[in-house]
């Protein structure tokens, strides 16, 4: 049973609007510590298997929260908008802490878990505050929302270039973008199509594997999943490491300009994606995106080291391919799903993802030192290949009889 909200007299587009604005500031918290990690590890001497924990731990917070929130199905039992604004404030906080422990200690790795798991609350219930705006133009709205998450990543990466060498002054100025971010999300309205769940119900996530529509759109996420975030957390490592011969000193400052540009670029290509899959089908324009990016992978592994000029062009296209898939692939379970249970879903959907982003953004750095930068963007390809696999399943799936 569902209790549909009315949408108060704030208009849909001032509304989306703000709530974009508002994931772009609350995100810029999640890439903190990879932008920020040359100069912690020059101030405390962090060890790879160190830095590598500050990095993953968003991620394992992340998944810790948004499992608790899916099975508890927070979103759609309470104000999603008030959730949002909740979780912000305490990810704001959390992030602030790190200028009173000891860099790079277990503290700072545990604010940085607590950080991933109140970021649970900002992303996937502001995807369920967008679709409760429209169903013709999900995909579109939830690009919109995506984008926005994709920017507030890069945002680290441009706060610790105009920062300069002052990690605090970075980790500050994130706290402040994403607490008055939390605070803009009160000012949203709910659209006409929201619906709130009557009752505490854990029982509407096995829809993840009785239905075939979900179940795809999963697997299709898991393998976007597989490269993204190893993309976005260690691709400045490894143009640095490109860069260091022609460019030497300044090849670190390139290496975050060049992060910061390849994921923002992905963000503003959410919205034409969001846009023509509205028109085509999620299902194809994701399966165009994992075409792309997967490409993108094996052509940057293949030719890194070579011209610079060729190595920037790909990986621009690679962050501009990489995420516009990612809000089709949420739009697709809203679309098959149950519309007071299309929150829990979601955020269940992105709590599988994350439990997968943790395994490649802990391994990325392990298996370079191994087999080399190169051979190991290569391997982020495999993701996309399975996920093109799964949406040429959804497509036959929806294709008439």
């Amino acid at each position: 049973m569902t209790t549909p909200l009315a949408a108060p007299a704030r208009s849909k587009a001032a509304s989306i609007g703000l709530l974009a604005l508002a994931q772009v500031l609350a995100m810029s918290l999640w890439f903190v510590s990879a932008a920020i990690l040359p100069e912690l590890t020059a101030e405390a001497g962090l060890s790879p298997a160190r830095a590598a924990a500050l990095s993953s731990a968003v991620q394992i917070g992340f998944v810790l929260g948004a499992l608790a929130l899916a099975v508890h199905g927070t979103a759609d039992r309470h104000d999603p908008r008030r959730v949002l604004a909740l979780s912000a404030l305490v990810a704001a906080a959390a992030n602030l802490a790190l200028l009173v422990t000891p860099p790079g200690g277990a503290a700072q790795v545990a604010l940085r878990l607590l950080t991933g798991a109140a970021l649970a609350g900002v992303y996937p219930v502001g995807m369920k505050i967008a679709v409760g705006w429209g169903t013709r133009d999900r995909g579109l709205l939830v690009g919109l929302l995506v984008g926005a998450l994709t920017v507030g990543s890069a945002m680290p990466h441009l706060l610790a270039f105009t920062g300069g060498p002052d990690w605090r002054a970075t980790v500050a100025l994130a706290s402040v973008l994403a607490a008055a971010g939390g605070l803009l999300v009160l000012a949203i309205g709910l659209g006409p199509h929201h619906a709130r769940a009557a009752a505490f119900d854990p029982g509407a996530l096995t829809l993840a594997w009785t239905d075939r529509r979900i179940r795809l759109a999963f697997a299709g996420y898991l393998g976007h999943m597989w490269e993204l975030y190893a993309f976005w957390a260690w691709i400045a490592a490894a143009a640095t490491a490109a860069f260091a011969l022609p460019l030497g000193p300044a090849a670190p400052d390139a290496a975050r300009m060049l992060a910061f540009s390849a994921i923002a670029l992905g963000g503003l290509f959410c919205l034409p994606a969001g846009a023509i899959a509205d028109r085509i089908g999620k299902a194809r324009v994701a399966q165009a995106a994992l075409l792309v990016s997967g490409s993108a992978a094996v052509l940057t592994a293949v030719t890194l080291g070579g011209p610079l000029w060729l190595t920037v062009a790909l990986i621009l296209v690679w962050g501009a391919a990489v995420i516009p898939d990612s809000a089709q692939f949420s739009a697709l379970v809203a679309d098959a799903a149950p519309p007071d249970r299309a929150g829990s879903l979601m955020t269940f959907q992105t709590a599988l993802g994350f439990t997968l982003t943790f395994f490649t953004v802990q391994a990325t750095p392990a298996v370079a030192a191994l087999i080399g930068w190169s051979a190991t963007l290569g391997l982020m390809a495999l993701g996309p290949a399975l996920g093109v696999v799964a949406m040429q399943r959804l497509i036959r799936l929806h294709r008439p009889t």
